[in-house]
């Protein structure tokens, strides 16, 4: 039956292979065991229980508290002729009343309701009259009570569904989960351990970028216009951010959006619509936007101000890039919004204990702002990620270009003065009595007759609080959970008091600018293409095709049914619908080219006829040497003759085909953390290709 979900897998929905975990929890659903998926934004979740969905028979119900996320999932499946709906407040009482009729006459594959569902009784006699084959719980962590948005009417959910007469296979996914929420979960589901699936909680697309010191409005303008046709939710703490942003975006001429709780439904609404189908680029907006929006082709994410804590920030940031293309997550970092998040704590209903608890996770959100630790290291240490990554290469820490700088005497009179006060103050005192400020409290006292009162009077306050903030994110200094934290030296203060550890610190952060290596002008058209007929079958730009599908048709240029299933996303069902239309786009922007030629078979044509290597042909096209590489690969699949000794060893050829026949889920990722480590995955997918082991 594995078979059968890999067919479905590529028939459906244009994938070659399941991504890492996917195998597991489709294997354990069909064998009828339940499961709990922790997997990243964009990781895949729904295939876990759609792909099961389509090869085992009943019908497989959705639960999920997102009502956007519904229709939007209801769309994609629809649109490959696949019989779903929902069911939920956003629906009058006929439509209801419709909907249930057509599942009890078996009519669905795939139902997705509210919680909210289940406090009706009918609808739990409906249930028992129809067979079930699984009931999947999306955004899981609303379940536990430990969860970061846990909804006490949601929990309510797992005891009503238990009572059903014939209870199906249980399914629970999450993005968003720690060892504690695990554990809950893993009780109310009936999971074992040997049925959590935890791919980790590293996005490989996403580069995480930290910027300080700069005109936030500034920067926005000029990222977004500098991006004009890119998808991208800017994110603020407060309404008024967003109504400020938000007019003067629209006053410099950008096409922007913004949502926030203050405006009506309607407005909302019809915002968030205008922004899934493309009408709008820009969405500014609160944190309240975002929850089940599975628009794929979001190319940033920026945070204009602080969010309250990591676990929101992952999660928000993780809205960019969900179809695997690179996408930016920018956090413009101010210290004014440390003390806006505390008074939102403060101001709120919770109990102490909850307080000490937020405030704890905020001081973890600071130190993100100021290590000079990998960012995306930083959040997988966050998360207990147990991953075995190494440092992403490409976030602001990672690409730093210039050399760091020796900063232990500042730290050593920074660590000296936070002991002469003893420990007993925060940031912003010890800052004044180090710049030797004469404000009140110093005096008050008696900092100023401190040894290091005035010792690096040569800085600004503001910059000596950020040099502190740096401190506490590399673990020399530690600041105590509470609305006034107080700083503590921390384990590593002790060897660079005493000089025999150095205290290193990136300054300047360098942004690059990103190139592409597929054609942008076909790529427009394809898109242009895309929003006409996504209009015209009333359906988001992102269910027809992804950005990633459109960004390979525009570098591969493929002009044939059997070109175009290469593509990725790109399966029998999509061609069906739509293959034709992008076809003739393609064939026609090649006409009108002075070479006609695929892009593909020019590279295969350097490489077979004037013998350039890989990077010459890189080199000479503008383009990455991975395309190059794909380009090869393309021209193999239609029938072309390789000399594979130039490009792969029989040495990594025989020791790739072991490790893939060893490998119980034999994905590109996990082969390459078997392989040693210079084997990069062009040379692996094209040694599977030689061997006819990948498609």
């Amino acid at each position: 039956m594995l078979q059968e979900a890999r067919n479905v897998l590529k028939t459906y929905f244009g994938y070659d292979d399941f991504r890492k975990g996917q195998v597991t929890v489709i294997e354990q659903t069909i064998e009828e065991k339940n499961s709990l998926a922790i997997m990243p934004t964009g990781g895949g979740k729904s295939i876990c229980y759609q792909v099961p969905g389509l090869v085992t028979s009943g019908t497989t119900l959705v639960i999920s508290p997102l009502i956007s996320l519904m229709k939007d999932q209801v769309d994609a499946l629809t649109s490959l002729g696949i019989a779903a709906t929902y069911i939920n407040s956003s629906l009058s009482n006929e439509e209801q009343r419709e909907r249930l009729n057509a599942l009890r006459q078996g009519r669905y594959k795939f139902i997705y309701v509210a919680p909210e569902r289940f406090d009706s009784e009918g609808f739990l006699r409906t249930l028992d009259s129809i067979t079930l084959s699984t009931i999947a719980f999306d955004e899981a962590h609303c379940i536990s009570q430990w969860g970061h948005d846990f909804r006490p009417s949601y929990r309510t959910v797992v005891e009503r569904v238990k009572q059903l007469s014939n209870l199906p296979t249980l399914i629970g996914l999450t993005a968003t989960a720690t060892d504690e929420v695990i554990r809950d979960l893993q009780q109310l589901l009936n999971v074992n351990d040997a049925q959590v699936v935890k791919t980790g909680f590293a996005r490989d697309n996403l580069t995480f970028q930290i910027v300080k010191g700069q005109s936030r409005s500034a920067y926005i303008e000029d990222y977004v216009r500098l991006r004009k046709d890119e998808p991208g939710i800017i994110y603020a703490i407060t309404r008024k951010q967003v109504d400020q942003l938000h007019f003067s975006l629209k006053e410099k001429g950008l096409n922007v959006s913004k949502y926030h709780a203050g405006m009506s439904e309607l407005a909302r609404k019809e915002a968030q619509n205008a922004f899934i189908q493309d009408d709008t680029t820009v969405m500014v907006a609160t944190n309240a936007f975002g929850m089940g929006i599975d628009k794929s082709n979001v190319r940033y994410v920026i945070h204009y101000a602080l969010p309250k804590n990591l676990e929101s920030y992952y999660q928000e940031a993780g809205r960019a890039g969900r179809d695997g293309a690179p996408s930016d997550c920018i956090l413009l970092f101010s210290g004014q919004d440390i003390h806006t998040q505390k008074y939102l704590i403060e101001q709120s209903e919770m109990v102490e204990d909850k307080k000490r608890q937020e405030y704890g996770k905020l001081q973890a959100m600071i130190n993100y702002c100021h290590t000079d630790q990998c960012l995306q290291q930083y959040i997988l240490d966050y998360f207990d990620d147990e991953t075995d990554a190494e440092d992403c290469g490409k976030c602001s820490n990672c690409k730093d270009d210039t050399d760091k700088v020796d900063r232990t005497k500042e730290a050593q009179m920074v660590l000296s003065c936070v002991k002469r006060m003893g420990e007993r103050f925060g940031a912003s005192i010890t800052a004044k009595v180090l710049k030797g400020s004469s404000d009140r409290k110093v005096k008050q006292f008696g900092f100023d007759r401190l040894s290091t009162y005035g010792l690096l009077s040569g800085y600004t306050e503001k910059e000596l609080v950020q040099f502190i903030h740096f401190l506490v994110a590399e673990n020399f200094l530690v600041s105590e959970e509470g609305r006034f934290p107080v700083l503590r030296l921390g384990k590593r203060a002790v060897d660079v008091l005493k000089g025999t550890a150095p205290v290193m610190m990136q300054v300047a952060k360098v942004e690059k600018k990103k190139s592409t290596d597929y054609d942008g002008t076909l790529f427009e058209k394809l898109r242009t293409l895309r929003k006409e007929l996504a209009d015209s079958h009333g359906v988001p730009p992102y269910v027809v095709f992804s950005d990633k599908s459109l960004t390979e048709m525009a570098s591969m240029m493929p002009q044939s049914k059997s070109a175009m299933l290469l593509i990725h996303g790109v399966g029998e069902k999509k061609f069906e619908q739509f293959g034709e239309q992008f076809l003739e786009v393609i064939e026609e922007y090649v006409d009108g080219k002075n070479d006609k030629r695929p892009s593909y078979l020019i590279s295969y044509e350097l490489f077979i006829e004037q013998k350039l290597e890989i990077k010459e042909i890189s080199d000479k096209r503008g383009i990455a040497e991975t395309t190059v590489f794909q380009h090869l690969m393309q021209a193999v699949k239609e029938g072309h003759e390789l000399d594979w000794s130039r490009l792969i060893s029989e040495e990594l050829e025989n020791e790739v085909l072991s490790a893939y026949e060893q490998a119980e889920e034999p994905g590109l990722k996990l082969l390459k953390e078997t392989l040693p480590e210079e084997y990069t995955y062009e040379e692996i997918r094209a040694a599977l290709i030689k061997n006819g082991k990948w498609n």
